[in-house]
């Protein structure tokens, strides 16, 4: 480990090191720009003699020890280099194959050590010419002092803006006195059983345990919540010059459709359009779309897309609209003439309507078409069979239509890339879903463009910002914070939902509270969707600046992340299993830094280095595509044929290509768990990369959510079905990824609550049905309270309210959408949870796969007519049967009452209270069941009255109301009137 403090050289990102006296070497005091004492002398070499940043020239004693250290020490490196080389070229077939032979525990492999520095000094001469910052020594310091410009560009482009403390420290302290009641608490509960009732005591007890657990696990990876902001002209000022070609990372887009009845098309197409329409270069962005489902509508509607394209694209960078999704600008109830002073802007406009109505008539023709399938399928327009007839069995297609092609836009400019690709499938293989379609695009996409970078959206998601991938480029290519980010993460944010959210589909509480308190952390979790990935950490790739796992294991602590000097003396145990896997990861890497050497061979020396069996193992067979991983910067060659490239591509979408290879289970998205978006966020966390939530003030990206009951229920289902399914798996939080120590404790206590929340449901439900319960039998679960118990309840209830009033105080959040957020906890836990929980066991552990199917009925066309259709979905039974059941216990409660006369009504309070917490936190369950004629299925209400009546009987006839009389005791009363 080298010293910790030392700065980290900007322009290759290794430790600037020691001078003579033992401090940190600096070239420039003006500015003290962090460069090593390598990256110095480089410049000398190459003649520039002032500092990069600002552009003073250096201290004239520094250049004369350079000057007179420089004969000596380039012979020696020139010598060194030669040796070096030469057996770097002769062993560079057998170096991966004999690597664990050549390595020791004491002092590793000295062979590997000289070829990672040799690969590090070409790296870093390559990285030192490509920069274009050309200052010569002859230019005046007068005139180099002012080129603000200059100055401007190597300033950091996002800054980390801390929560302020005088709503911090409120906020923690108020969370550690939440602590001590709770022990308190506790301690009473735990000493004070119920005689009289003590299995509900018991019950409650144990429920109580639990929601303490929980609220643990969600409440401290809150603990430090930041916000960041970028600069956006710091970017371009940098890498969009004047009169330069744009140095900008290219991005490659993944847009994913698999049935184009139920995605509709036109929305499809209106996020793509929005990212055609990108305010970034065009030659940058690449957009490919996968159809999983081969539909012959979905290949149709976008080249009618691209044919459109030509039109919308030059509109909207002409007059800088935003959003640039036609169907959502022109839906707008705006003032579209607002900061508008082009005179042709309304003419222009009124035209480009005409032309996207014109293109929705065309598009919903299509669909039209589509519902009827021929019997003989379908024909393209030459006469030809679709070859995606058969959806379970088609051969992959892929299809360029905008880009190398040689279309334009109505004003002669270039378009951006657009790709139809739908990968291979056949009978017997294992397709993985939408995992599978990502990582045939990853394949395809690294063939044919390479970008560094990729973006993911869902076919319903539109870019709403069209500087989105600017402002995350502010993070990625930021030479100090990028290194380490394997991806950005923007917030999810919706349209077409009820103004009162009654189903907390905005998910506000997740993105604008958790998400921040992870980003204090190791970042934000990836949510499948707005996200800007690193190509190189979907490879499976540990981040740059990271040690190797075998010296670091035991020096870096993993509860905060830094040095040994943390956690002095304390060792991460390695299991058997995590030995085996970091002995692979550091067999990958040799095998990587040995590739990266692949410009100094012949095509003979190439293609044996590329067979290698580690390379062959981890990314299949296609040395295409290996070449292009081991490529950091991207791109593709631009000598290779592209007919041979589609050829290549066809070939990485085979459904046999991903057979005997690592992905899915060490790179790209991984498999095993339908929200493959948390498995591979997490997997890239625990090698090590942080990631960054970026929060524009414009969202950059909005989508569409079900506003339906029984739609939003299923959507919650899948989520916590997926979470049980990694629960159950070998990537479990709670015990995979503790070897290395990169994962920091509170990102492991952030991952462990996303997977065993869908628990909760079991003692939620017993939790809501206690009320109920004592109030049918006269029981209750808390003993007479003391002075003591009663200040603790009032405690516990004051410091949960006051931790949600300082919650919302520093993150912004309306308290109407913290109560929706709770509420539909209590509506997903009692009902779409409690069934994820039996779904999966059932599944991972029987290998039965349950589905629950939803039956429309018809809705009215009006505004969120679609929030008032009543579904039928059996996951309305058990929230419905607690409304019933707690409904006939206050009923029941106060009848009770009455009978019993005044010294009834005082423990009646106690349970009336905790039955209409239950009943208000399923209120908007029940004005969803109602719909708006108040109608709701049959079938739920005969099911759920049912459940409420035998339950209720039943406990009637264990510990009836009435007492029981002896008959003895009656006849002696009788003969004891005198009649």
């Amino acid at each position: 480990m080298m010293e910790s403090g030392v700065p980290v050289c900007h322009t290759c990102g290794e430790h600037v090191g020691l001078n003579g006296n033992g401090e940190p070497f600096v070239a420039c005091h003006d500015c003290n720009f962090p460069t090593c004492k390598t990256c110095f002398d480089y410049e000398l070499k190459e003649g520039r003699k002032a500092c990069l940043r600002c552009g003073n020239p250096y201290d004239e004693n520094l250049l004369d020890d350079a000057e007179k250290a420089s004969g000596d020490r380039f012979t020696i490196a020139a010598h060194m280099d030669k040796s070096q080389d030469a057996g770097i070229h002769a062993r560079h077939i057998s170096s991966v194959s004999t690597l664990d032979s050549e390595m020791t525990e004491d002092n590793g492999n000295p062979i590997w050590k000289n070829r990672v520095e040799s690969w590090k000094e070409k790296k870093n001469k390559k990285k030192k010419t490509s920069i274009k910052v050309e200052i010569e020594a002859q230019v005046p310091p007068e005139q180099l002092m002012e080129d603000k410009p200059a100055a401007d560009a190597f300033q950091p482009f996002s800054t980390v803006i801390p929560i302020p403390k005088s709503r911090l420290a409120p906020y923690r302290t108020v969370i550690i006195m939440r602590l001590i009641i709770l022990g308190l608490f506790f301690h009473y509960r735990v000493t004070n059983p119920v005689d009289s009732a003590f299995a509900l005591w018991l019950t409650s007890v144990i429920c109580e345990i639990w929601f303490a657990f929980s609220w643990v696990l969600d409440q401290f990876p809150k603990w430090y919540p930041i916000n960041r902001d970028t600069y956006i002209d710091r970017l371009s000022a940098r890498y969009e010059r004047e009169g330069e070609p744009s140095e900008l990372a290219a991005v490659d887009f993944f847009v994913s459709t698999v049935d184009p009845l139920k995605e509709p098309p036109l929305i499809t197409a209106n996020t793509v359009l929005s990212i055609l329409a990108l305010d970034y270069p065009v030659d940058k962005v690449s957009c490919y779309v996968s159809d999983d489902g081969a539909a012959m509508l979905s290949f149709e509607s976008l080249v009618e897309t691209a044919d459109f394209a030509r039109k919308w694209v030059p509109f909207c960078k002409k007059f800088s609209i935003e959003p640039r999704a036609p169907e959502f600008y022109f839906s707008q109830k705006i003032d579209y003439l607002k900061d508008k002073v082009q005179s042709s802007f309304v003419k222009e406009r009124r035209a480009m309507k005409r032309d996207y109505e014109e293109f929705k008539i065309r598009i919903n023709a299509l669909v039209a078409k589509a519902q009827k399938t021929p019997e003989e399928g379908w024909t393209m327009q030459d006469g030809t069979p679709w070859p995606g007839n058969n959806t379970r069995d088609h051969p992959g297609m892929i299809q360029v239509f905008l880009g190398y092609s040689g279309a334009r836009d109505i004003d002669g400019n270039e378009l951006p890339r657009l790709v139809y690709v739908s990968r291979e499938k056949r009978p017997g293989y294992q397709h993985h879903k939408k995992a599978g379609a990502e990582n045939a695009l990853v394949r395809v996409s690294a063939v044919l463009t390479n970008a560094p970078f990729i973006l993911n959206l869902d076919c319903d998601h539109y870019v709403n910002n069209s500087k989105a991938v600017r402002e995350a480029m502010c993070f990625l290519m930021d030479p100090e914070v990028g290194r380490d980010v394997c991806y950005v993460q923007f917030p999810q944010r919706f349209d077409g939902i009820d103004r009162s959210d009654r189903y907390a589909n905005r998910n506000t509480v997740f993105f604008d509270v958790n998400m921040k308190g992870l980003d204090g952390i190791q970042g934000p979790v990836y949510v499948g969707t707005g996200c800007v990935f690193n190509r190189q950490a979907l490879y499976g790739y540990g981040p740059p600046s990271m040690p190797s796992l075998s010296k670091s294991s035991s020096s870096s602590c993993s509860w905060c992340g830094c040095c040994s000097c943390c956690c002095p003396g304390k060792k991460a145990p390695k299991d058997p299993s995590e030995l085996y896997r970091d002995a692979k990861r550091e067999e990958l890497d040799a095998a990587i830094f040995n590739l990266r050497e692949i410009d100094n061979y012949d095509d003979y020396e190439r293609s044996m280095l590329i067979s290698q069996r580690s390379f062959e193992k981890t990314f299949g067979l296609s040395s295409v595509f290996i070449e292009s991983t081991i490529m950091e910067n991207g791109g593709v060659a631009e000598s290779a044929n592209p007919s041979t490239l589609i050829k290549e591509a066809i070939h990485v979408i085979s459904c046999g290509y991903e057979e005997k290879t690592e992905w899915g289970k060490e790179i790209g998205w991984i498999y095993g768990s339908v929200t493959e978006d948390i498995l591979t966020g997490f997997k890239m966390h625990c090698r090590g990369w942080r990631s960054i939530y970026c929060m524009p003030l414009r969202p950059a990206f909005k989508g569409s959510a079900p506003i339906n009951l029984s739609d939003r229920l299923h959507q919650v289902l899948r989520w916590a079905l997926g979470s049980v399914e990694i629960f159950l798996s070998r990537h479990c939080p709670l015990w995979y990824g503790f070897g290395g120590g990169r994962l920091k404790w509170l990102q492991r206590m952030a991952y462990i609550n996303t997977i065993v929340y869908p628990f909760t449901s079991l003692p939620l439900i017993a939790y809501c049905t206690l009320p109920a319960i004592c109030l049918l039998t006269g029981k209750f679960i808390i003993p007479t309270l003391s002075n003591l118990a009663s200040v603790l309840f009032l405690g516990l209830f004051l410091s949960i309210i006051v931790t949600a009033v300082l919650e919302l105080r520093w993150s912004g959040v309306s308290i109407e959408d913290l109560w929706r957020n709770e509420q539909f906890w209590v509506i997903g836990g009692v009902s779409a949870h409690l069934f994820a929980v039996f779904q999966g066991f059932l599944k991972m552990l029987a290998g039965i796969d349950t589905n629950f199917t939803v039956t429309a009925k018809a809705a009215e066309d009006a505004e969120f007519g679609e929030l008032y259709i009543v579904k039928w979905t059996t996951l309305l039974i058990p929230p419905t049967t607690l409304l019933i059941i707690n409904m006939v216990g206050v009923v029941a409660g106060f009848s009770d009452a009455l009978n019993k006369g005044y010294e009834a009504w005082g423990p009646l309070f106690g349970k009336v209270f905790f039955s209409f917490w239950v009943i208000l936190h399923l209120y908007p369950f029940l004005k969803g069941l109602m719909g708006r004629q108040n109608r709701t299925p049959t079938i739920v209400v005969l099911w759920s009255v049912l459940l409420a009546s035998v339950f209720s009987l039943v406990w009637v006839r264990i510990n009836p109301f009435i007492n029981t009389v002896d008959s003895t005791t009656v006849a002696q009363t009788c003969t004891s009137i005198d009649c």
